[in-house]
């Protein structure tokens, strides 16, 4: 496990390493077509200053859109006292609790640090889960917090959003800067623009999302010492789960089931490992305990 903790802060280095070259990349592109060296001084250096901003921001914007409201013990007891009994067994800072007044049934971790970590679950999923199954999915999300993954999560939900922003911007040089409407290259460039940033955090996402989800169940089945529970939790998010009526691509990574509708390119570029594989991994670790 601690060899997984430094993969994911060596990962948030490389992570950072390669947006800076794709936001680079495109701001070279756009000084070379403008023939100013200086937009890909300035295209970096905002990007970089936006992404930090995110850093420490960006864990209150997931809150935020995710709709979620802070509780206290009075308010849910259950889920408050589940979380904090977790907190005490693994030594872990107590987070701030939360929760989302959506029918589906899902949860999710964000904050960039254990010291700064927020969970939250929906109503869907308070109705649905047994104390077990509850336990066992909220076990799950410290096992983010524990991993530092939650980090690793908030340095691609920040360069992301970036790339996004400096994709927009080139979209509007394209068709509404001056003297670029007899520029083919120009409008080229800005329709490349706008496929770079789902796909880029598509593929991101892709990338360090199933691995991260299959070392947080492992982390929370550790913890419960109940793998079966957060299996048969995992059960009922596949056979129940619906799609969030707050749906955003760019934090969709961050819950524990994939909370967007499962479509062809959701198929195609999942941020979660397929339900059926992670059951299948916590029932093996079950029959070794």
């Amino acid at each position: 496990m601690y060899r997984a903790i430094r993969r994911n802060k060596v990962n948030s280095f490389l992570i950072v390493l390669l947006f800076i070259a794709i936001i680079a990349g495109l701001g070279w592109l756009a000084s070379y077509i403008y023939g100013s060296p200086t937009i890909v001084i300035f295209v970096t250096v905002f990007a970089l200053g936006y992404a930090i901003f995110q850093y420490f921001a960006a864990g209150r914007q997931a809150i935020s859109m995710s709709g979620a409201v802070r509780i206290s013990e009075a308010d849910n007891p259950r889920l408050y006292r589940i979380v904090e009994n977790l907190a005490i067994t693994t030594g872990t800072p107590m987070p701030e609790v939360y929760v989302v007044h959506a029918p589906a049934p899902n949860a999710f971790a964000t904050g960039r640090d254990p010291e700064h970590a927020m969970v939250a679950a929906t109503t869907g999923l308070l109705d649905m889960m047994t104390d077990a199954e509850l336990e066992g999915v909220m076990a799950h999300e410290l096992g983010h917090v524990r991993n530092y993954d939650i980090r690793v999560s908030m340095i691609v939900y920040g360069l992301v959003v970036a790339v996004g922003m400096i994709s927009d911007l080139l979209v509007r040089m394209a068709f509404f800067g001056r003297n670029n409407s007899n520029n083919p290259v120009m409008l080229v460039l800005g329709l490349v623009a706008m496929l770079v940033a789902p796909l880029v955090a598509s593929l991101v996402q892709l990338a360090i999302s199933r691995q991260r989800e299959y070392l947080a169940d492992a982390t929370g089945a550790m913890t419960t010492r109940h793998p079966e529970a957060l299996a048969s939790a995992l059960h009922k998010l596949g056979t129940y789960g619906k799609p969030m009526q707050k749906q955003n691509s760019s934090m969709a990574h961050l819950w524990i089931a994939d909370p967007l509708k499962p479509g062809l390119m959701q198929r195609l570029f999942a941020t979660h490992p397929p339900i059926a594989n992670r059951i299948h991994r916590l029932l093996d670790m079950g029959d070794k305990f």
